[in-house]
């Protein structure tokens, strides 16, 4: 049995608004628990200085207690809005019967634009403080869902980051409106700037290395089937990139390809919790980027579905995602397999001396390593 745990400044805490002032967290579930993320809608359906409640809502599960505190926060009311996505599949006769229920009481109901799928994972509550508004945002590579919250692997991040809650809810606006050409400072949106943006990134990488300079990437991911994508992977791979990517599912890359992918590795984790987060990380000659979020690397989510990859901008807590997850995942060794150059997976051998490292077991036993 294994029991997800908060962190003890979370847990001690009389209000979250309170910590999210003072800095941004992030959460790892399921070694940390989803009742944080449930507190926080708690918390905001019973403050009177909370103004409004959004959220993207995709795969919700049955009887969620997400659901009864947004009824909770219309009752007292708080302006709420749901964007209900009904073509998740095998969701849909649920999430069908849940906005029903939503929209009876009240709430503002919206199914986000024609021809995308609404695959972000969104949460923002706007409070008055003193004179002025604040908004706190909560962003996820993970459903609001309860029972998936234990049984996958996900990150989630907390932030009272005014340009951060600046976009989320521009991009809100857009969703409940008219979803046409917009800016955001911080966020890649899908479909209009993620995936050019990612180009953007690997390229530089590629020049970085060209030029005599520090270039590095490493992606965790659930598929990476997008063929532009792997077309500048492999262009950056030989002008002498390392990269490592760690992708569950799918990959139509092949490494390990002589003077084509001899500089990209590729493993894939199957063990007890579902690996399901995102992140992107580009060293970028020492000004490191890292994005997180909901998008994998594939057609349907760069072109066809909204989604959403947020920065991590503070540089300790970006080096403690990428040393205390990203490289233990990269560096896994039990459970762990290495796609070969003909498509094989085999299972990744261990070097003469070297320790077993299993990274869920490693995530179990050092909760919170990733807490800058």
């Amino acid at each position: 049995p294994f029991t997800p745990e908060i962190p003890a400044e979370i847990a001690e805490s009389v209000s979250l608004f309170s910590v999210l002032r003072k800095k941004d967290w992030i959460f790892f579930h399921p070694y940390e628990s989803f009742d944080v993320v449930v507190r926080f809608l708690k918390e905001s359906a019973e403050d009177p200085n909370v103004q409004s409640i959004k959220i993207c809502l995709y795969r919700i599960g049955k009887n969620p207690e997400i659901i009864r505190q947004l009824m909770r926060a219309k009752e007292n009311g708080k302006a709420v809005s749901v964007l209900m996505e009904l073509r998740a599949k095998f969701d849909e006769v649920n999430n069908i019967a849940v906005a029903r229920e939503l929209e009876k009481i009240g709430v503002h109901v919206v199914y986000g634009p024609v021809n995308l799928k609404v695959h972000s994972k969104l949460l923002q509550v706007v409070r008055l403080e003193k004179d002025h508004l604040v908004r706190y945002t909560h962003m996820s590579s993970g459903n609001y869902n309860e029972n998936t919250a234990k049984q996958y692997s996900d990150i989630s991040f907390m932030t009272s980051d005014p340009e951060i809650g600046e976009d989320v809810g521009e991009l809100f606006n857009a969703l409940t409106g008219y979803f046409g050409p917009r800016s955001y400072s911080r966020l890649l949106v899908a479909p209009l700037t993620l995936k050019s943006t990612l180009i953007e990134m690997i390229r530089r990488e590629a020049e970085h290395k060209k030029d005599g300079r520090k270039a590095y990437i490493a992606m965790k991911a659930n598929g990476l089937i997008d063929a532009d994508i792997i077309a500048e992977l492999y262009k950056a791979s030989m002008a002498g990139v390392k990269i490592d990517l760690n992708i569950r599912g799918l990959c139509c890359l092949r490494p390990g390809i002589k003077g084509i992918s001899d500089n990209i590795t590729v493993t894939s984790i199957v063990d007890r919790f579902l690996e399901h987060a995102r992140i992107y990380y580009f060293a970028n000659d020492g000004d490191p980027k890292m994005y997180l979020g909901s998008s994998d690397l594939m057609p349907r989510n760069l072109i066809a579905r909204v989604e959403v990859l947020f920065p991590i901008r503070d540089p300790d807590m970006m080096a403690s995602i990428r040393d205390n997850i990203l490289n233990i995942c990269l560096q896994d060794n039990v459970k762990a397999r290495v796609l070969k150059s003909d498509g094989s997976y085999v299972l990744k051998k261990r070097k003469s001396g070297e320790k077993k490292l299993r990274s869920q077991q490693w995530f179990r036993e050092n909760i919170g390593a990733w807490h800058a």
